[in-house]
């Protein structure tokens, strides 16, 4: 008999035409004379009762049929006695397909630490949280393809491993097949990279933004969605040697059209998720509020759904880096000193307090900052005509800061020249992306979203290591 989804049968009606449900067990409980068996395949949040009559199937067939274990179960659906759904399956068959010893079993019936479940990340996707982040996962990587898809964007499989460093931050994994008990030097004591796979040094990429570049100066629109790996040795919720980044790059966009693209797709995506999530977002909703709710009224997050919203319904406020620094300058919260980092002068790196303050107490709006010092921002950004910032800009939302940053791109092969001298930035590496500037050079613009950065905001998860799968951070290569 073909499976029924979960998701599927609690739709159905109560039929008098058997069917087949088959999931791990999150609890079994009964009486003398009836078992219930709650059973989730992942297919959704919520769980299909079964009702095991113990007069008609003999209690020795669920002996074995413990939390965590798996069934095949057939029978009809039936009218919940109970409350919570509509339909339960009154179970004429029951095969355990997997056991699940209840002493050696890690995820009982009751709450989990989420650093315990970390530890346990091989199995955490059977609880309600992760599986309802594991589908929101899924909804947004679904919905950021089909925005671009739908807007005449072209995918760009950008390379994992690479020979240059696209920020110039060199926090990078090496990427060798030498032998690292014998290394084979030059004559000047160096690691003879010419003995290595590619003849080079080689590394895992933090960017798919330089090779977008290249196809966009051809296809005009392209974004790339992949791995990218930074070796920061840092600890923070907020980091992961692994993530995943989505980078549009379009030909003929100023910096203008890149605030316009995205804050059309952050829109587009909370209301994905809104639309097409609601059960997952309302437990998770439902989960941060009892998480916070020992916390002062002033220490807790905004109620998730109200903060989704809150992105849909209000205009995203555009200011320049500038005008945020004298906001900030004369903020009562600089006054009085409680910030942690000081404003005192123009040329700061903003910091996330500061980015929170002007989303969620001045501006009470989403924002997005533009024109920023150049000294501060990368190489390949677009000079403005003062000499002294690029059109740089960076999205801010409440609770969590800068979500997406991007910049107008240096088409200008002098000025990109320089700035590469500038910034010590090999031009010998590099080119292959100066030559794009001496043929048939555009203006364009792009931006970078981190894809787990997204899922903090829309999961309301406070610590990133709990919306990817298996996160990799510093001494941390389970699974």
């Amino acid at each position: 008999m073909k499976r029924i989804e979960i998701k599927d049968a609690l739709q159905m009606q109560a039929t008098d035409e058997a069917i087949n449900v088959r999931g791990w067990v999150r609890t079994k409980r009964g009486s003398k004379n009836v078992a219930f068996i709650a059973l989730n395949d992942g297919s959704t949040l919520h769980n299909l009762q079964l009702v095991v009559n113990l007069d008609e199937i003999p209690e020795s067939a669920l002996a074995l049929v413990h939390t965590g274990a798996s069934v095949s179960a057939t029978g009809k659906l039936v009218p919940s006695a109970g409350s919570g759904q509509a339909v339960e399956l009154a179970v004429a068959q029951i095969e355990l397909l997997g056991a699940a010893n209840p002493d050696e079993y890690p995820l009982q019936p009751k709450k989990h630490s989420l650093e315990f479940l970390r530890e346990k990340a091989h199995l955490r996707f059977r609880t309600n949280t992760f599986s309802a982040i594991a589908r929101l996962r899924h909804a947004m990587t679904f919905a950021i393809h089909k925005f671009f898809n739908d807007r005449g964007f072209y995918n760009i499989h950008s390379p994992i491993i690479t020979g240059s460093d696209a920020e110039g931050a060199g926090e990078m994994f090496q990427v060798t097949t030498l032998p690292l008990k014998t290394i084979p030097l030059t004559p000047e004591k160096d690691i003879d990279f010419s003995k290595d796979f590619f003849g080079k040094a080689a590394n895992l990429t933090v960017s798919g933004q330089l090779e977008a570049e290249l196809a966009a100066l051809a296809l005009s629109k392209v974004y790339t969605f992949g791995p990218t790996f930074r070796a920061e040795n840092s600890n923070t919720s907020r980091h992961l040697a692994e993530f995943w980044m989505i980078e549009p790059e379009v030909a003929f966009n100023d910096i203008h059209d890149n605030m316009d693209l995205a804050e059309d797709m952050l829109r587009y995506l909370i209301k994905y998720a809104l639309d097409n999530c609601p059960d997952d977002l309302a437990f998770l909703a439902r989960r941060l509020e009892e998480e916070e709710s020992g916390r002062k009224a002033e220490e807790r997050s905004m109620e998730l759904i109200a903060k989704l919203k809150f992105v849909l319904e209000n205009p995203f406020e555009r200011i320049t880096y500038t005008e945020a620094i004298e906001i900030l300058k004369n903020s009562q919260p600089n006054r009085k000193g409680k910030f942690n980092y000081p404003v005192n002068e123009w040329g700061a790196d903003l910091q996330s307090e500061h980015e929170r303050y002007l989303v969620e107490k001045h501006f009470k709006r989403p924002v997005i900052l533009t024109d920023y010092p150049k000294k501060i921002k990368a190489f390949y950004m677009k000079q403005n005509e003062d000499g002294q910032t690029v059109r740089a800009m960076d999205v801010l939302f409440p609770g969590i800061g800068e979500i997406i940053g991007g910049s107008q791109r240096e088409e200008n092969y002098d000025k990109l020249l320089q700035r590469m001298n500038e910034m010590h930035v090999p031009i010998e590496t590099m080119w292959w992306y100066l030559e794009t500037r001496k043929f048939g050079t555009v203006p364009h613009a792009g931006f970078g979203l981190g894809f787990e950065r997204l899922m903090l905001f829309i999961t309301g998860m406070g610590n990133i290591r709990d919306v990817i799968p298996f996160p990799r951070t510093p001494l941390n290569l389970e699974f």
